[in-house]
């Protein structure tokens, strides 16, 4: 997942923070590996990537807290666990 913050000041006038950008295969290899499913691995990624365009990021202990924290409030509220919670790939 990549994230591309819009260059502009009025990009985000016109509510256009910046891009995020996902590669199918790596999204598919990591739910996979992470025991996820893609759809909610995909949509992790995206609210991570949209998270990083509002100015979040987690460089930082403290940052990665708050972070994530936020991450798991809004998968939560789409119905998907939490994101950071250790699984096991079975096959």
């Amino acid at each position: 997942m990549l994230a591309f913050p819009a260059a502009t000041a009025a990009s985000a006038e016109l509510h256009h923070y910046g891009d995020v950008v996902l590669a199918y295969e790596t999204v598919a290899r990591e739910a996979k590996a992470q025991g996820k499913s893609i759809a909610d691995h995909t949509t992790h990624l995206i609210v991570h990537g949209v998270l990083h365009l509002l100015g979040f990021d987690h460089e930082a202990n403290g940052e990665a807290k708050r972070m994530e924290s936020r991450e798991r409030a809004i998968l939560a509220r789409l119905g998907i666990s939490d994101p950071y919670r250790v699984r096991v790939a079975h096959g």
